[in-house]
């Protein structure tokens, strides 16, 4: 880890406002950086523990504080630790170290432990938002461990593709047909080179969960009655806006960079406010929020092209993320010398007390909030890649 700055603020019991250089208009590419180590040492010193007190283990706790269930990681959340290494690989791509290595390939290896089955399960967006951090893991961090449960993945995601349909299920066995499940499995496919299937699939949701009134991402459609989901989340407009920009990249189509200009720009008309991304809430929303804000700052530095509305583009994509991340640092709780970010960033972040009202899982496979939903490892996530995102797209000059 980073020894501790001048821009976070002494250690207290709990202290509300801005670090001293809040005072920059501008603030650069430095005090972000120092602003997303702040975050992820909050995330490591009140989350990451010992898997069943075994050596050279570690996983995210899924609540702070911690009730004992939640210590024995009787409830550990597959994706969100997934989000977790990802996270641990921004930090990792931002100031490259022995122990931020290390730490990303103890989190996996744990991962996999406490899996019990090995890396793979039964939900296509769980293990394509695993897939996407151990690819990442491998090729910038160069972590060869990681190699096996990347094949293991990639061979769940292609033999999970319907023909017929042109996407995968949300799940194994089901009708369900979602954004959440086919954005991230495109984009992690992409990236490892199955580039044809990726673009089919983002054909797939552009024609079928594409609201023609909104231009946003619809959630899904269950087949074969055609009966669809409506709700509009953050994190679908996200992984689509993530997945559009790695085809423009990859393939040089336009149609693919044009979708990305189109869903910018509704999202930035109804998804945000005063230019700041919505919260998403906590439990699985968490995570929604910080995703969105993960593939906003993709777009700022990777959309290719040079007309007006791709270089507009580009810089409304990294001013949503700067907006974003202003907010959520000038509304968080200093607790203990370290960031506690709320799940709303345009709103003053709150203290959790005690562990009642855990996040668990609900009948329909997602997680519910807690109580305080800054008490979820979830939402402490989307600070931590918040601030990352913001470091990136103010390295690049955006």
């Amino acid at each position: 880890m980073n020894s501790r700055s001048d821009d976070v603020e002494p250690r207290s019991h709990l202290r509300r406002g801005r670090a001293r250089v809040d005072s920059a208009a501008d603030p650069s590419a430095e005090v972000w950086a120092l602003r997303a180590d702040a975050a992820e040492s909050a995330v490591v010193s009140r989350h990451l523990q010992r898997l069943w007190l075994l050596p050279r283990t570690g996983l995210g706790v899924v609540g702070w504080p911690a009730s004992l269930p939640e210590r024995l990681f009787f409830t550990w959340n597959y994706w969100w630790q997934a989000h977790l290494i990802d996270c641990a690989i921004d930090a990792a791509s931002r100031a490259p170290s022995r122990d931020r290595t290390g730490r990303i390939e103890i989190i996996a290896r744990t991962h996999r432990l406490r899996n019990l089955t090995g890396w793979t399960n039964n939900y296509y967006d769980d293990m394509a938002w695993l897939a996407l951090a151990l690819e990442r893991a491998e090729r910038t961090q160069g972590l060869t461990d990681v190699r096996g449960g990347l094949i293991a993945l990639e061979q769940q995601l292609m033999s999970g593709w319907q023909p017929e349909i042109g996407a995968v299920p949300w799940r194994k066995d089901d009708d369900y047909f979602n954004a959440p499940a086919n954005g991230p499995t495109a984009v992690a496919l992409a990236r490892l080179g199955h580039v044809d299937r990726a673009a089919g699939i983002a054909d797939w949701i552009d024609a079928t969960l594409r609201d023609p009134e909104t231009g946003l991402i619809l959630d899904g459609i269950h087949l074969p009655s055609r009966r669809i989901e409506r709700p509009t989340f953050t994190y679908c407009q996200g992984v689509v806006l993530g997945l559009e920009t790695e085809l423009a990249v990859h393939s040089g189509d336009a149609r693919h960079a044009d979708r990305v200009v189109k869903l910018l720009a509704a999202v930035e008309e109804q998804m945000t406010v005063g230019g700041v991304i919505a919260g998403g809430g906590g439990g699985d929303g968490g995570l929604f929020n910080g995703i969105l804000a993960r593939y906003l700052a993709l777009v700022a530095v990777m959309l290719p092209g040079e007309e007006t509305a791709r270089q507009r583009t580009r810089t409304r994509a990294a001013s949503l993320v700067t907006a974003s991340a202003r907010a959520a640092w000038h509304h968080r709780l200093q607790v203990e010398g370290e960031p506690l970010f709320g799940p709303d960033w345009s709103q003053p972040a709150r203290l959790p007390s005690g562990t009642a009202g855990a996040g668990r899982p609900t009948g329909g496979g997602s997680v519910s909030a807690s109580r305080t939903p800054e008490r979820d490892l979830s939402v402490q996530l989307s600070g931590w890649m918040l601030m990352e995102a913001a470091q990136v797209v103010a390295a690049a000059g955006l």
